[in-house]
């Protein structure tokens, strides 16, 4: 096993969780209402920040079950620094999924015509797949903010050499974590047609 990187401090601990994940939630909901498209000009099309995006949570999907087979085998150091990166490459998901909601503004699943609001038409040319989308996206969207915390706690947990109460921990995070990351990259591959 490894020796703990952090000390532990249990109380700090979860306030620091819990301060950062709510900053995380307010800053993706407050920043979602605001949309600079039309008002600012990037020297470049918006739509890189979700094509990002979703190659981000293609290699945090990777790293996600290269990790997995790595504490498996026991590589303990390797796994360490491969969920570090997976943790990093998901703070650098985050910038640039807030800067395509605000340079890019929101799209619409099977909207075509630019008008605002789905047609008939397009409503029959999409037919089921929008529900599928849909169905993907809600469940995607909340499991991504509730999975934050225990994200942290469960990186805390590691760091401080608490290794029983990590792996307990994982159990359920690691699922949820790995979902959010390959359904992110669904999305991307079903909405990316429709953006404009």
């Amino acid at each position: 096993m490894l020796q703990a990187t952090l000390t532990k401090n249990d109380s700090k601990a979860k306030w620091l969780i819990g301060i950062v994940s709510v900053i995380v939630f307010c800053t993706v909901t407050v920043l979602g209402k605001y949309n600079l498209a039309g008002k600012v000009t990037l020297p470049f099309d918006v739509h890189i920040f979700a094509l990002i995006n979703a190659c981000l949570n293609g290699c945090v999907a990777f790293l996600l079950v290269l990790g997995l087979v790595t504490v498996k085998q026991k590589k303990y150091q390797l796994h360490k620094s491969i969920m570090l990166l997976a943790l990093l490459l998901s703070v650098l998901f985050l910038v640039s999924y807030i800067c395509h909601h605000l340079f890019a503004g929101e799209t619409v699943f099977g909207e075509i015509d630019g008008i605002k609001g789905l047609s008939e038409s397009e409503i029959a040319a999409v037919g089921s797949t929008r529900s599928i989308y849909l169905l993907i996206l809600l469940t995607h969207i909340p499991l991504a903010g509730l999975v934050l915390p225990f994200i942290l706690l469960a990186a805390y947990r590691a760091l401080a050499g608490e290794f029983a109460q990590h792996k307990k921990l994982v159990r359920y995070v690691w699922p949820i974590w790995f979902y959010v990351a390959v359904t992110g990259v669904i999305v991307y591959l079903m909405i990316c047609p429709y953006y404009k």
